[in-house]
């Protein structure tokens, strides 16, 4: 054989093999997936539950009239302080004034009415006690005696009659008083005029119909977060929960409050839409108010509902889900190279009641290993684990792609962390 057929044999077999070689890398298993890591630690979680609302006193009175008149006088203007009992409105007394007079000239005519059935009745009962001591004698008859027994009861009644006239027109007196009494409006309770929603000239409706506000009184010393929590936070919220509080027209001020209310009944918007929303209203008394904080400013808050002080921790981003069936080990059958799925691996796994498993991605060895784990609370940024991994374990903390679809129990690895230093 020739030196130059050897070297072109030589050659052909050495790119066969090259050939071999990578055709049986590439079967021998997946391509390693390029993550981020960290080492699990302990720190304070903070589980919190955020919410929308506006900002209201805590203590305010509408003020609303009691009965319907023309608003005559005001002295008072939004903003302004007012003491318990200073005048407010001042309705027209005109109508109210004539019923009174009409109402006393009744009374005075059922009174004088009463009294002359009175006399009646003592009349009648004379002439009865007369006509009986004659027909004890033989002297009248028993039918003038009985004619005589039935017009006393007849005027015995009707000075009974007379009587109830009397208390029905001092009734209405009353009631004529009283109503006179309620076209003055004072004030219930010391504060602050925060709306003012008549004008003088107009006419109060009366509140016995329907709401019709005149002013509304606040106490602004003491102000409180109106806030609507989701259903599905309503629970975790209890009486007590301290909340941060940011309003919208203060950004560089954080108020501190506590929950001091929180709504039985649900609140709920949109009903029948696909916008339908469920809420909770919850009262959050602001601890340190301050004098630039108005009624129906715009609030965000989150309410504390839970801390661990040295918990162990992994970022949120780190636990993904997974079926048993994605969490089989993939081994290669080298003789073959056919991919074969490991059951033996499934079997430590508890998935939930909807089918899935929680893991935490641990490095072993330039590979990864999906460990199930119970979580707990969590904040913004981290959640706590309860069991399952241990401080110290090197865990994959990203990419978030990497994470939630491509790693698998077994899959080999590039960790590429992200230098930190200054």
């Amino acid at each position: 054989m020739s030196r130059k057929k050897v070297i072109l044999i030589s050659i052909a077999l050495v790119f066969v093999a090259v050939i071999m070689v990578a055709i049986f890398s590439r079967g021998n298993g997946p391509e390693a997936v390029e993550v981020q890591t960290a080492e699990v630690d302990r720190q304070k979680i903070v589980e919190t539950v955020s919410a929308t609302g506006r900002i209201q006193p805590k203590t305010q009175v509408k003020i609303s009239a009691d009965v319907a008149a023309k608003i005559i006088q005001m002295p008072v203007e939004e903003g302004d302080w007012v003491e318990k009992g200073q005048l407010l409105v001042q309705l027209d007394r005109e109508k109210f004034e004539a019923v009174v007079e009409r109402s006393e000239a009744n009374v005075r005519s059922a009174e004088a009415d009463a009294k002359l059935a009175k006399e009646n009745m003592l009349k009648a009962e004379k002439d009865y006690e007369r006509t009986r001591e004659l027909f004890e004698r033989n002297l009248e008859s028993q039918a003038t005696l009985d004619q005589m027994y039935a017009a006393y009861q007849v005027s015995k009644a009707r000075y009974q009659s007379a009587l109830e006239v009397v208390e029905q027109g001092r009734a209405m007196l009353k009631q004529a008083r009283d109503d006179l009494s309620k076209t003055s409006i004072f004030a219930p309770m010391s504060g602050t005029i925060s709306a003012l929603n008549k004008e003088v000239g107009e006419i109060a409706l009366g509140s016995q119909f329907q709401e019709d506000v005149i002013m509304i009184i606040s106490d602004l010393g003491g102000m409180e977060a109106l806030v609507d929590v989701d259903e599905n936070d309503i629970v975790s919220v209890a009486l007590g929960d301290s909340a941060l509080i940011e309003v919208d027209a203060l950004p560089d001020r954080v108020f501190n409050g506590v929950v001091t209310e929180i709504a039985s009944s649900a609140k709920i918007t949109g009903s029948g839409s696909v916008d339908q929303k469920t809420d909770f209203e919850v009262e959050i008394t602001l601890l340190n108010p301050d004098d630039e904080l108005r009624p129906g400013m715009t609030t965000s808050s989150d309410i504390i509902t839970e801390i661990r002080q040295n918990a162990l921790a992994v970022p949120i981003q780190s636990v993904a889900y997974r079926t048993p069936e994605q969490l089989k080990r993939v081994q290669t059958d080298r003789k073959g190279d056919v991919a074969i799925a490991d059951d033996s691996a499934t079997q430590n796994y508890k998935p939930d009641r909807e089918g899935f498993v929680e893991v935490v991605f641990v490095v072993v060895d330039g590979s990864v290993v999906a460990k199930q784990v119970k979580t707990g609370i969590q904040s913004d940024t981290h959640i706590e684990i309860i069991e399952g991994i241990t401080e110290g374990s090197e865990i994959v903390t990203g990419n978030y792609r990497a994470i939630s679809q491509l790693l698998t129990n077994g899959s080999p690895i590039v960790i590429k962390n992200v230098s930190t230093g200054r």
